[in-house]
């Protein structure tokens, strides 16, 4: 006997929630594209909720520490990941909070700059501070800020431990 299309997508919602967590916003768009109608979809997230399977909340805390921490983005880059992938603005900002009382903007950057100098001969010339400038702002970090702490770098109070 063939499944119904709502035992479909919840099997296809398993499987692409077993792969890596997701917000509801990127499982109803991955589900609508596999041909499911809006009533199955809506009718499936509606039951993964209810068992806790879907939860944006614990989805964006996740990611945003995963960004943060892991990947060592900058806040820009991060919300803009949390916003695309459907989260409110309240909680991003609640869950960006979260994730930078681990490890704040600022130290994420120096973690960069200082794997960058760990590979180099520790000294850069202007060409290379703008190479890792602009890498800094494609992570997603404020201008003001690399350069406040390339600055210092340049003066050699990067290895005092901040």
């Amino acid at each position: 006997m063939e499944a119904s299309p709502q035992e479909k997508a919840k099997q296809r919602a398993f499987r692409l929630l077993a792969m890596r967590a997701r917000s509801e916003k990127e499982l109803r768009a991955k589900l609508k594209e596999k041909g499911f109608d809006e009533a199955v979809v809506e009718e499936v997230a509606a039951r993964l909720r209810e068992l806790n399977y879907l939860d944006d909340e614990s989805f964006a805390r996740q990611w945003a520490r995963n960004l943060a921490v892991n990947k060592l983005f900058g806040n820009r880059r991060i919300e803009a990941s949390l916003v695309e992938k459907g989260i409110p603005r309240h909680l991003i900002r609640q869950v960006l909070t979260e994730a930078r009382a681990e490890l704040t903007e600022h130290e994420a950057v120096i973690l960069l700059i200082r794997k960058k100098l760990d590979s180099s001969d520790r000294k850069i010339d202007e060409k290379e501070r703008r190479r890792l400038a602009q890498s800094l702002m494609g992570k997603g970090f404020p201008p003001g800020l690399i350069f406040e702490i390339l600055n210092r770098s340049k003066e050699g109070l990067l290895d005092e431990g901040e």
